[in-house]
């Protein structure tokens, strides 16, 4: 009699991207400068708005940094303009950009290819793992900020980028909403960072690439380009966020630019993973796919660029300028002008007056009425006028305005020192500078300029 045992199953399978992901992750936290990045994210930013918050001299250059010891909403919002041009990129390079780049300089590429045995489940597993990272260092710099900001100072309305007044509960869903806006370039950054690390391989330049990039993107945006080009670039969506903090938000940037954003995420990751699949990890030399690759990986994020930016210039009668004009400046000049006034008015305890009895008006030049007047410069000069109620006189303040290429602006004081010069005012949370003397203001790129 014969017996006939049944064959073993020699087949193997790959283990789950869910195993993979936890791996990885814990490759990720293991490493100690991961571990400084996440305690500094949660610490730092409360240490520095608490402290700053407290101090007499503001960084008034700052976005928001003049109401930082006003209202404890302003101090998220300054650590974001910060975020977004310095910390975020760096966080990106540091973590996506070295995820891949990691197994070139150890070599333990064919002990995860054998472990794994699957390029797909590899590279969503790392693709997963960054990303989760880069969120935790993000929610813990939004996080953090807030609650500095909020326990140094106080849950106090925050003054807007035209003067209006936001109420507490509006100023908390607003600061959400913007770090929530600025993760789409996040994610660009970090598909960036992806790409670089499979194609330049141990190479630093795959780490300082989305760095490199966005430094690029930074001073793109400080050029005086035309509005469909700027809005083209995913960097442009770190400063749309400026726009919610408007009477009226200004919706359109900010959504075209997380859009642009999210598409160059989804592109940039995919020109990566292909680029991973195709590799030949069988040749030990090999640690990347080297510059010719980067260089075809970079001509279809060129391309998109170019397309969008064409797009946006037949879509949009402005996006073929700057987007800046005389009539948007004086029309956001009035209207900054006449919320702030009455905001000085309650501080005085003068008689309420409203926006439509103020009835307020104001009349710019660029360059002395030498110039255009269009485009960012630091040599626009607006008078503002307005009236009061059971008066026939006019109310005139001179205002010397730096435009910046984004559209948000500075209106600083010229006279009379009645008006608009440096004096303090005392209000709720203690004595303030005369609201004023200077303010911020933002011009809607997008937005038909209004005649008349």
């Amino acid at each position: 009699m014969t017996a006939v045992l049944d064959a073993p199953d020699t087949t193997t399978r790959p283990v789950s991207v869910a195993h993979c992901y936890r791996f990885e992750m814990v490759k990720l936290v293991s490493q100690w400068r991961i571990r400084l990045l996440v305690l500094a994210c949660w610490l730092v930013p409360a240490l520095f708005v608490a402290a700053v918050s407290r101090q007499s001299d503001l960084p008034t250059d700052t976005l928001f940094g003049r109401w930082m010891n006003i209202s404890g909403w302003a101090g998220p919002l300054v650590m974001l303009g910060f975020a977004g041009v310095y910390a975020l990129p760096l966080l990106t390079s540091v973590v996506a950009g070295d995820v891949f780049a990691a197994e070139d300089r150890l070599g333990t590429w064919r002990h995860l290819l054998v472990a794994v045995r699957s390029y797909r489940r590899i590279f969503v597993a790392k693709a997963l793992a960054s990303l989760t990272v880069i969120l935790v260092l993000v929610v813990g710099m939004a996080v953090s900020s807030t609650v500095g900001g909020v326990v140094a100072v106080g849950s106090h309305p925050l003054v807007g980028l035209d003067g209006h007044v936001v109420a507490p509960a509006d100023a908390a869903g607003l600061v959400l909403l913007a770090w929530i806006c600025v993760l789409a370039p996040t994610l660009a950054l970090a598909g960036i960072g992806l790409l670089g690390s499979v194609a330049l391989g141990r190479s630093p330049m795959g780490l300082l690439l989305p760095a490199v990039v966005a430094l690029a993107m930074g001073v793109a945006q400080m050029l005086p380009l035309p509005v469909a080009v700027r809005l083209a670039l995913p960097s442009y969506a770190f400063i749309a966020w400026e726009g919610l903090f408007t009477s009226t938000a200004q919706l359109g940037p900010l959504l075209i630019g997380v859009a642009v954003s999210l598409i160059w995420a989804v592109a940039a990751t995919a020109l990566a993973y292909l680029l991973f699949v195709r590799r030949d990890f069988t040749n030990l030399t090999h640690d990347g796919s080297g510059r010719r690759a980067l260089t075809v990986a970079a001509a279809p994020l060129a391309g998109i660029l170019v397309v969008t930016a064409g797009i946006l210039a037949v879509a949009t009668s402005a996006a073929t300028d700057s987007g800046i004009d005389r009539d948007k400046v004086q029309q956001s000049v009035a209207t900054a002008f006449a919320h702030l006034y009455r905001l000085q008015t309650q501080q005085l305890h003068r008689p309420d007056v409203t926006e439509e009895q103020l009835a307020a008006t104001a009349a710019c030049a660029k360059g002395d009425g030498l110039a255009e007047p269009d485009g960012p410069g630091n040599d626009w000069r607006c008078v503002a006028s307005w009236h009061l109620p059971g008066t026939t006189a006019v109310g005139q303040a001179i205002y010397q305005l730096d435009v910046a290429s984004d559209g948000q602006y500075v209106a600083d004081g010229d006279g009379p020192k009645e008006v608009n010069g440096y004096f303090q005012v005392r209000t709720p949370t203690g004595d303030q500078p005369n609201p004023l003397w200077q303010f911020d203001g933002h011009v809607d790129l997008l937005s038909a300029p209004s005649k008349g």
